[in-house]
């Protein structure tokens, strides 16, 4: 009898340890409880569920509204009820609100209606004021470039800069709502509040990335990879959802961009951008201020940009601003991810390709930031397949018949040998509300090596006695690349006037050095046979900007700015050691000056005029290039548009056709005599229809192109005399051209 009574006492202190946390759990308030939770891609109603068995909470909710949505999310510890919800159903677009005793109602934010109680909540206190923010990523603290922020319910909007800040002039009243949206993000109602500081407005906004620092959330509303800007001929690209597209394992936003009408690549293996029959040279790619010459890896697969280091990518297809100049067909604008504010954070991939890793970190009190992102490829059976179609190579053995001396029967021992390489790094400080001082670096590099070994004996195939052998070996060497640094000073200097002074160096180089040597043997004598050229291009950049806006009132900004560039360039091309085909260094400076205005009439009419005019030092001559555009927004849903200027571009890459080797290219400045200076006037005009879901875009376009150069040495005259040299100067052929078209875009935009 005693022991069962032992044993009954034992078991029942045994049943309330085991029950204990569930017991105070269900006595606890639920303003007072803690929770614990981790989900890994788990759906919305399970981990409803789990909540509910752990912590004996209830939970009420529209099965539609949660249909779809799977979250990722860890709770740092023991969090309140509120903090945990709150985090778990961030960027879901879903809000909570807790009914006594354990029950929670989960329903659909509804952004109408949460305007309604919040102007019956709060009583305006001021009206018709201006407001100052900055707009930025909820989880990394990146600010995000050019974002859209619109009074809603009004027409009356603005863009944020470079650098993510924003004035709005003229809100109705200190309880409106703004709507802020930006590509790959999603929209958010920031609702006002009297006592707010509207010198100081901050708003976060969650992507919509699969990927996020707290919560993943997997719902029906696709990320967009690109929108239609209502300037002219612009398109805004998003880094982050370059992920949805069909790839060999990378982004690529140059790939990206050739899916847009009116830019093609020459190919389908090239990543250069043809724009409404421009060539890649003509277009102006920068990133973070400093020019890009060249964007090719292998062979022009994969472009030289690593979407894990760009936050923001801005196109303009033709008829663009004052404040670009030196380039006459397009701009591409790159902007660099500052790195994450908020936290320690890392990242790596692989790919079929490539290896690629981030590191990302605040530091002096999260007031700076740095990141730190590299590729490199490594050799794999599918790198080694494209290496071989690029090289005009197909075979897949080490040794392949190829086409040797007389009879074709020489054997070729291949070591190709290649990789790519880039590597970014940027650094920014904001010392206090008003500066910002960010360092930029890019290195990329691509090492081709095409040698190969040819050894055979010629005739002892056919049971013949003679002994005829040869060696050759051929050394193709080819590696090219670019470096870019660039340190720039932001500087708000009020709510309406920003300054931006970049200073940049910008190196491109190419060298490829190809030749043969022979060793031909026979029974009784042997000799040697070489030939081989050499090819070398260096460019060096060294530019100076300093950008200007002001907005001067709600439908009127002026930009304004100057830029001076020193470029030196140096080409060499020699045959045999011996022979100089082409020997060139130039050097030059530029000095330009820009002024833009942009006014808005009644709402509906948006003009914009604009002069650059560029001094060239290496002939002495002012350029003047006028440019204009009109946007009139004819109804709430349509709008006619139209761009008209003149572009001028004085480093020119020229193409050397060669029979023997495939056309090559080369940078030099122009001079007006053997490479004249190119120019371009361009024409545009279209039509827009959007409404929320859907948008169709037209546009026709006219380009008149002047001072196209290519060289060529097919036409070299033979029969000279041993007194007689040749120019090769003298084989620079110019010409002009026209391109015209049409584009149509039609794009859903959700759903």
């Amino acid at each position: 009898m005693k022991s069962t009574l032992h044993r009954a006492v034992w078991l029942s202190a045994l049943l309330l340890v085991l029950f204990k946390p569930q017991i105070q759990a269900q006595d606890q308030p639920a303003d007072d409880l803690r929770i614990r939770f981790s989900y890994n891609n788990l759906s919305l109603d399970l981990a409803f569920l789990d909540l509910k068995i752990n912590y004996r909470l209830q939970f009420e909710f529209n099965e539609a509204d949660i249909r779809g949505i799977r979250v990722t999310s860890y709770s740092t510890g023991k969090m309140y009820l509120k903090e945990g919800l709150a985090l778990l159903l961030k960027g879901t677009g879903l809000k909570y609100e807790l009914k006594a005793p354990r029950s929670v109602v989960i329903s659909r934010y509804d952004p109408a209606a949460e305007e309604q109680v919040a102007a019956s909540a709060f009583q305006p206190e001021k009206y018709n004021f201006s407001a100052f923010g900055t707009i930025k990523d909820a989880n990394t603290g990146e600010t995000l470039p050019f974002a859209n922020v619109l009074v809603r319910g009004t027409t009356n909007g603005t863009s944020a800069n470079v650098d993510g800040y924003f004035t709005l002039f003229d809100i109705p009243s200190d309880t409106a709502v703004l709507e802020v949206t930006y590509l790959g993000y999603h929209t958010r109602y920031f609702r006002l509040q009297p006592g707010m500081n509207m010198e100081k407005l901050l708003i976060e906004m969650q992507d919509m990335s699969q990927q996020l620092a707290e919560v993943v959330v997997v719902a029906e509303e696709e990320e967009k990879l690109l929108k239609a800007s209502t300037g002219i001929s612009k398109m805004t690209i998003s880094p982050l959802a370059m992920a949805t597209l069909p790839s060999f394992g990378e982004k690529d936003i140059f790939r990206s961009l050739q899916l847009l009408p009116g830019i093609s690549g020459s190919n389908e293996s090239s990543s250069g951008l043809y724009v409404r029959g421009g060539t890649p040279d003509q277009n102006l790619v920068l990133f973070d201020g400093f020019t890009v010459y060249h964007v090719d890896h292998l062979f022009g697969f994969f472009s030289a940009f690593n979407a894990n280091a760009i936050k923001d990518v801005q196109l303009y297809k033709g008829g663009f601003d004052a404040k670009y100049g030196g380039r006459i067909s397009s701009v591409v604008d790159l902007t660099g991810k500052d790195g994450n504010t908020e936290q320690f954070n890392t990242g790596f991939g692989l790919s079929l390709l490539s290896i690629n890793a981030f590191a990302e970190a605040p530091f002096d009190k999260k007031k700076g930031s740095f990141l730190v992102a590299g590729r490199r490829s490594f050799q794999s059976n599918f790198y080694g397949n494209l290496f071989d179609s690029f090289t005009q190579n197909n075979q897949n053995t080490p040794e392949a018949p190829q086409g040797g001396p007389p009879g074709g029967f020489a054997r070729q021992n291949v070591r190709p040998n290649s990789f790519f390489y880039d590597l970014n790094a940027k650094a920014t400080y904001r010392p206090n509300s008003k500066d910002i001082l960010s360092f930029s670096m890019f290195n990329g590099q691509d090492n081709l090596d095409n040698s190969r070994d040819a050894d055979d004996n010629l005739f002892r195939r056919f049971g013949q006695n003679l002994d005829f052998n040869f060696q050759r070996t051929s050394t193709d060497l080819t590696n090219w690349g670019n470096w870019g640094t660039s340190g720039k000073w932001s500087r708000r200097w009020s709510d309406t006037f920003y300054s931006n002074a970049n200073l940049s160096y910008s190196n491109y180089y190419s060298e490829r050095d190809r030749g043969d040597v022979t060793n031909i043997t026979r029974s009784d004598s042997s000799f040697t046979v070489s030939n081989g050229n050499y090819e070398y291009n260096n460019l060096q950049d060294y530019t100076l900007k300093l950008d200007n806006e002001w907005k001067t009132g709600k439908n009127n900004q002026i930009e304004f700015g100057l830029q001076s560039t020193y470029q030196d360039i140096v080409y060499r091309y020699t045959q045999n050691d011996t022979l100089d085909i082409l020997n060139r260094a130039d050097k030059g400076r530029t000095h330009a000056f820009y002024l833009q205005d942009r006014l808005v009439l009644a709402e509906k009419l948006i003009l914009k005029g604009g002069l650059r005019t560029t001094h060239y030092g290496v002939t002495g001559k002012f350029y003047l290039e006028p440019r204009a555009s009109l946007s009139w927004l004819l109804t709430d849903k349509f709008k006619l548009k139209g761009a008209w200027g003149l572009y001028n571009q004085f480093a020119t890459r020229v193409v050397r056709e060669d029979i023997q080797q495939g056309s090559r290219d080369f940078w030099l400045l122009a001079d007006d005599e053997r490479a004249p200076i190119s120019s371009a006037e361009h024409y545009i005009a279209g039509a827009a229809y959007e409404t929320p879901k859907y948008l169709v875009d037209l546009e026709f376009y006219y380009k008149n192109l002047e001072g196209l150069t290519e060289y060529t040495t097919r036409f070299v005259p033979v029969g000279f005399g041993p007194d007689r040299t040749l120019n090769y100067e003298e084989f620079f052929y110019t010409g002009d051209g026209k391109a015209k078209g049409m584009e149509l875009l039609l794009q859903k935009k959700t759903g």
